[in-house]
């Protein structure tokens, strides 16, 4: 595990002419400091992502710690969670929670459990509906409500998210984000996260990629087939990756799910925003492709209601 640099760099000062003699590298003066060819020195620990071949892909070895991660994702459910179960699972070993804000969907406490999650250290944070909180007032008094529930504003979200960056208290933080976010919004996540001393997901959809962030780490993630994961490194202190990261995801299809995945021809095709053509052939939903026959081997496929199904479930 990598380890912050010790000590500080006082700039405009001039040392004594007795001092030591230091390095003439420039990246030797502050963690902060890298060459275009090297992958820059993190200021924080860094955590294994349990993936042999990621780990030299990020720097310092691994997920960061007080920084964002921002994982874009063109639907839920590609493989995102077998993508973090190891890091997360480390950090309950050390009996550290975490915390998700505003999943799409309930999750599968026995799909969790199989990847050695603890449900008991999960708390789900979830954004209240529109609908549930007191009706506005309207002409004459009439109370005015919404025909569909919708979420609430996203500064509610982002302030709860805030808050537990700043308390010190959790051990890694899963966040999903609604799109077009203030400009401001990213840039005071990434300040609050650098007193974190673990790490922050933050799962927004493929569209952003586009964007500005302010997170030092953006991948853009794609299902390439069942259990395979695609890469693409948006950002990262480096130099950029040529070609997209392959990652094998343990395998939760059964055995005949797995075949009618792979009975269809392989012919889809994987277009530059990660979406997937060509999956009916292969026998596989559009928007899910792990969907047929995994049932509650979905990390995402519950039935449970968030209150029952395991993990704390609170509403802002």
């Amino acid at each position: 595990m990598a380890h912050p640099a010790a000590g500080g760099v006082v700039v405009g000062a001039s040392a004594p002419e007795s001092s030591a003699p230091q390095s003439s590298a420039p990246e030797a003066l502050h963690p902060a400091l890298w060459r275009a060819h090297q992958l820059g020195r993190p200021a924080h620990a860094v955590w294994a992502s349990g993936f042999a071949t990621l780990d030299p892909q990020l720097p310092g070895g691994g997920w960061p710690a007080g920084a964002l991660t921002e994982l874009l994702l063109p639907h839920p459910g590609v493989g995102e969670l077998r993508l973090l179960a190891p890091v997360l699972v480390a950090l309950q070993a050390q009996q550290r929670s975490v915390m998700w804000f505003d999943p799409p969907a309930a999750p599968c406490p026995w799909a969790l459990g199989a990847l050695g999650l603890d449900m008991r250290q999960q708390l789900i944070v979830q954004s209240r509906p529109v609908s549930s909180r007191p009706p506005a007032r309207g002409s004459g008094g009439a109370a005015k409500r919404l025909s569909t529930p919708e979420r609430a504003p996203a500064a509610d979200i982002l302030w709860a998210l805030e808050q537990a960056l700043k308390s010190g208290q959790v051990g890694a933080v899963l966040a999903w984000l609604p799109a077009r976010l203030p400009a401001d919004a990213l840039r005071r996540l990434q300040l609050a996260a650098q007193s974190h001393e673990g790490p922050v997901f933050l799962l927004r959809g493929a569209a952003e990629r586009s964007r500005p962030s302010a997170a030092p780490l953006r991948l853009l993630l794609s299902a390439w087939g069942p259990d395979l994961l695609r890469l693409v490194f948006l950002k990262r202190r480096g130099p950029p990756l040529a070609e997209p990261l392959m990652l094998e995801l343990p395998a939760v299809l059964s055995a005949p799910a797995l075949a009618r995945a792979l009975r269809g021809p392989a012919g889809a095709v994987q277009t530059a925003d990660g979406r997937q053509q060509g999956v009916q052939a292969q026998g596989l939903p559009a928007k899910r492709l792990h969907a047929p026959g995994l049932q509650a081997s979905d990390p995402w496929a519950s039935t449970t209601p968030p209150a029952a199904a395991g993990p704390q479930s609170h509403s802002l």
